[in-house]
């Protein structure tokens, strides 16, 4: 589908991208309705090989919003309901004695797919999170020395409860940091719930998405967006923001490196999306709360006071300069 050379690399190349990815935004759409700008957002996130976080109260669409995205590509998808008895095995896969053979085979777990939803992901104990997080970070499980690739693309979409909810385990910071984005749907507006209403019925609700692409298109795709053009100031820019937010005093913990890359290839994904085989200091402001708001952590002096680290990332990219030319 892409001749992924750099030279080669043309607007031509990016509008294919852009198709692949308008399609599958369109067939989210369908089914997660009032949402298009958080839909684009986690969609750019699949595009990064990254992993994303969706953060907020019941009911609001998070898991709808997984398996939507999961449906709308032809690989293989599984599903883990995390509770507190949920073990690591349950999640990487476990050695089973063949009575036939007399020999020890490997079970695959949930995590050998390309899209893996994971609910509540706070519900499971310390333990089996660090499991799901570990594959996250390797892309492999390593079971009696022999090590298990997962399939590429390999894409985690996990959701979690707000943290004061009862029978939740927080994730630590070094955790929340393998997440490339978190993202909160919040409640639908009041006229889009009404058409919702309007529009339910049971058939309709339990109807899954088509497949609009593949793995394989999918990775051509991720190829692709990683060969979008970045300027030397847009990654001056980019280290500057994660600087702003390492001497905070009212922060205990910045954006790491990891967060920085984060957000270089976030920021190329949403250029894809808008046509572009370049980044803008825009685009970067586009994704920079999505992809570092989680990333840093409050003073227990800032968080009794009610700040709020969206917030904060807000005023940070109001305060560091912004590039005004585009090199080249």
């Amino acid at each position: 589908m892409f001749d992924t050379t750099r030279n080669s690399y043309t607007r031509a190349v990016v509008g294919e991208v852009t198709q692949v990815v308008q399609a599958l935004v369109n067939n989210i759409d369908l089914v997660v309705r009032g949402k298009h700008h958080e839909i684009r957002m986690a969609v750019c996130c699949l595009l990064t090989e990254g992993h994303l976080l969706v953060d907020d109260v019941p009911g609001t669409g998070k898991t709808t919003l997984a398996k939507a995205i999961a449906g709308s590509v032809a690989g293989t998808w599984k599903r883990v309901q995390f509770t507190p008895d949920l073990l690591p095995s349950d999640i990487t896969g476990v050695m089973v004695y063949d009575q036939s053979h007399g020999t020890f085979n490997f079970r695959e777990g949930p995590v050998f797919t390309n899209v893996l939803i994971g609910d509540e992901i706070n519900r499971g104990s310390p333990k089996t999170q660090s499991a799901l997080l570990e594959v996250m970070e390797e892309r492999q499980v390593t079971v009696d020395g022999l090590a298990r690739p997962v399939p590429r693309p390999f894409f985690v979409i996990a959701t979690q409860n707000p943290k004061d909810f009862q029978g939740t385990f927080p994730l630590p910071d070094v955790q929340l940091d393998r997440f490339t984005m978190r993202l909160s749907l919040g409640y639908t507006d009041h006229n889009t719930e009404v058409r919702l209403l309007e529009d339910y019925n049971r058939h309709r609700s339990e109807a899954g998405v088509s497949a609009v692409t593949d793995a394989e298109q999918l990775e051509q795709v991720i190829e692709a967006v990683d060969r979008i053009e970045v300027a030397g100031s847009v990654h001056d820019y980019i280290v500057r923001i994660a600087e702003a937010t390492r001497v905070r005093g009212d922060l205990r913990l910045g954006v790491s490196t990891r967060g920085t890359l984060a957000l270089l290839r976030t920021a190329r994904a949403w250029a894809a999306t808008a046509e572009r085989d370049y980044v803008t200091p825009d685009d970067v402001q586009e994704v920079a709360v999505a992809v570092c708001s989680h990333r840093i952590a409050l003073t227990p002096e800032a968080e009794l006071g009610g700040a709020d680290t969206k917030a904060i990332m807000a005023t940070i990219l109001d305060d560091v300069p912004v590039p005004r030319h585009r090199e080249g």
